[in-house]
């Protein structure tokens, strides 16, 4: 089964019936959630258009949510290894935006290529650990692991091996690699066991043990020269006199091996190489005199034991190769080996020819994805190395990616097939992975921002769809209450951030407007003005005016002044911008003055209420179809004993929009003048509506004949 295959539990039929779903008539179909990675799957007519299935059904059909992806669980050891390495990252994109101030070359340069070898170490020394906690036999109160230790043991042997070959260390670029490739063999690949010679040692004559020579063999081949000397010691007491002979001249062969790392100059060393080499020339004559009859103990042949490990010191390829089949190992001992015994001398350059050579005969697994990157990054096939690492963990190839493509082992060019380069291909295959999980959309958006814009626009989605909390059931009772004071906390906080971050101003606004939608649901009108002006929505701000009126409609005044006077701070600092259209800002202005006249009636303020009711209409902010409800407020105030609340050229201003809006209504723009009023005085009809307002015709002229009797009064 393909790895592309989602199983389904339960089925809706049995496995290969596919087809016999079709002749029925019907189709599997599945939708992706925004949200994460995850699918519902569900049975769907295969004839219907879309629009006609959701009402196709009369049954109850089954649907299913299935993911791609094994999601990172919480409390999970896989979790806190995502945590980790995303500060490594981060601290090399970081880097990478520096280095891309400098000179091209400088990325060539020792100072360039410390910083990177030292952030892969990072990377490394964090996966080493976690293959060292997997291992721990101890009591897991969260659980089981979700990747095992064998799993992070292979990430580590696979970046360790990346590390070695292509971020050596200063004045290392060009030595020869035999040290370290063995250095990496034993590490990784222990052979042979501790057990194995614990056993041995215990035996009074270890020779007799079937394992004793494909454990000495074994020891030569890996260099564990101790363990080699003290096992060839032992045959001091074989009854071979001869093998003994030969096993004393051995062992100062073993002991005195050149290394690298023992000699200052390359040339001293293959000076060494040479005398040494002759020495074993020596010992292989010496051998050959030894009679065929006294090749043999009670056991086995023993010359032909020790020939093979002499033939290892020679630095014979076919006794090596022959060796490492008899002793299971396969080709990267082989290929190890041959850079200790054949070649001692042989560079990184030189290392592709020879896995080439090696792996014709001893080829690699190839449903071993760990042991395909081991032999892509050995032979210098860098985009090969990168497919079998996505094999493995989309973790391994997400982050060799990013370091090839920096120190151009990879093109960074865009691919015309993935319509990106090959290392933003692998970073956003391992965003997408860390998208099954939206808690994680911190990382998530930092791998994506980090690539081309194909990844960036992803990024882009992923912000606006993170869940604000802003609802206090769903969200920390002490950080709503920070919101609520205006102070931008939690999520939101995180998210705006972000924004900044990447210089994304556009999903900033669009998460502010999501967040003051938000808050307008749950009537957090004051607030939600806030986010309307950061976002510079002012469509959404006149929405939200809006809203707080229909609040006086719904509630009555007492909510409307409470909902609008939240609003009122707002009120100068958008007269102040520019850029705000200005009906937008009278909108507003009319919310906040409105609420304020209806605060003065409550705390029986009339005469700056009736002050107020007039500058509502001398500023002309009330929007036309507040006129008539703001007329009818008027009411009382003209009725008002024994002052005169409103000036003579106030109360003609009002009677002035009173008969407009007669005239209107009789011209057949009724609707613009009196739907609100309608749902005030909850009547049904404009008639009705303006029968209620001959009272505030009424009103006034009762007003003005009480200003007539007042003048004649005075005078």
């Amino acid at each position: 089964m393909s790895s592309h295959d989602i199983n389904l539990i339960p089925l809706d039929g049995d496995p290969g019936q596919f087809d016999d779903l079709v002749k029925a008539g019907q189709t599997i179909s599945s939708v992706l959630s925004p949200a994460d990675n995850s699918l519902a799957i569900h049975i769907t007519s295969a004839n219907l258009p879309l629009a006609d299935q959701k009402h196709s059904a009369d049954n109850e059909q089954h649907v299913y949510f299935a993911s791609s992806d094994v999601i990172p669980s919480s409390d999970s050891e896989r979790r806190s290894f995502i945590a980790d390495t995303s500060v490594v990252f981060s601290s090399f994109q970081s880097f990478t935006k520096n280095a891309a101030k400098r000179e091209p070359d400088w990325i060539q340069t020792n100072e360039c290529l410390t910083v990177v070898r030292k952030l892969a170490i990072d990377y490394a020394t964090h996966t080493e650990k976690y293959w060292a906690y997997a291992s721990q036999p101890i009591p897991r109160p969260d659980g089981p692991l979700q990747f095992g230790s064998n799993h992070y043991r292979s990430l580590y042997t696979c970046f360790s091996l990346f590390l070695m070959l292509y971020l050596p260390e200063d004045g290392y670029e060009d030595a020869p690699i035999a040290d370290e490739l063995m250095n990496w063999l034993n590490t990784h690949f222990i052979e042979p066991s501790t057990e194995e010679g614990d056993h041995l040692s215990a035996l009074e004559r270890p020779w007799e043990d079937e394992t004793f020579w494909p454990y000495i063999t074994r020891a030569i081949l890996r260099g564990l020269s101790k363990a080699s000397i003290f096992f060839l010691g032992v045959l001091q007491q074989h009854p071979s006199d001869k093998l003994q002979r030969l096993a004393s001249t051995l062992v100062p062969l073993v002991e005195s091996q050149p290394r690298l790392v023992d000699f200052t100059a390359e040339k001293d060393f293959a000076y060494a190489i040479r005398r040494w080499a002759d020495k074993v020339k020596a010992l292989r004559i010496e051998m050959d005199k030894v009679p065929e009859d006294d090749r043999f103990d009670d056991f086995e042949n023993w010359w032909d034991k020790l020939s093979g490990i002499v033939g290892i010191l020679e630095g014979r390829q076919d006794v090596i190769q022959r060796v490492c089949e008899d002793l299971g190992a396969d080709w990267k001992e082989v290929v190890v080996a041959w850079s200790v015994f054949v070649d001692p001398r042989m560079r990184r350059q030189e290392l592709p020819e020879i896995v080439s050579q090696v792996i014709t005969d001893m080829p690699p697994d190839p449903t071993d994805p760990e042991d395909m990157v081991h032999v892509t990054l050995l032979a210098g096939q860098a985009v090969e190395a990168l497919h079998h690492a996505h094999r493995l963990d989309c973790w391994l190839s997400g982050h060799l990616a990013d370091m090839m493509a920096f120190v151009q082992l990879i093109e960074n060019n865009v691919d015309e097939d993935l319509e990106m380069s090959l290392r933003d291909y692998y970073i956003l295959a391992y965003a997408d992975y860390l998208h099954s999980d939206p808690s994680l959309w911190r990382h998530t958006v930092d791998y994506m921002y980090s690539s081309s814009e194909i990844g960036q626009r992803r990024a882009d989605e992923v912000l606006v769809r993170v869940p604000l909390q802003l609802q206090e059931q769903n969200s920390d009772r002490m950080v709503d209450s920070r919101i609520r004071a205006g102070e931008i906390v939690g999520v939101l906080k995180a998210v705006n951030q972000m924004c900044l971050e990447y210089k994304r101003e556009n999903v900033r606004r669009t998460v502010c407007r999501i967040a003051a939608q938000t808050l307008v649901s749950d009537k957090d009108y004051g607030l939600a003005v806030s986010y309307c002006t950061s976002a510079e929505d002012w469509r959404g701000l006149a929405r939200i005016v809006d809203r707080v009126l229909d609040e006086y409609i719904s509630e009555g005044p007492q909510k409307f002044c409470q909902y609008a006077l939240a609003i009122a701070p707002s009120v100068q600092e958008l007269r102040t911008r520019s850029t705000v259209p200005g009906v937008f800002v009278h909108r507003l202005i009319f919310g906040v003055r409105y609420a304020r006249f209806h605060d003065l009636i409550t705390r029986q303020d009339y005469r700056e209420a009736s002050v107020d009711l007039v500058a509502i209409f001398t500023e002309d902010v009330a929007p036309t179809s507040w006129w008539a409800v703001v007329l009818y407020d008027s009411v009382p105030l003209l009725r008002y004993e024994p002052d005169l609340l409103f000036s003579t050229t106030g109360a003609n201003l009002l009677l002035q929009k009173l008969e407009e809006i007669f005239v209107r209504a009789s011209q057949g723009a009724g609707d613009d003048y009196l739907s609100v009023l309608i749902r005030v005085i909850r009547c049904h009809r404009e008639k009705e509506a303006l029968e209620r307002l001959k009272t505030v015709r009424l009103a006034l002229a009762h007003y003005f004949a009480r200003c007539l009797i007042f003048d004649i009064a005075e005078s």
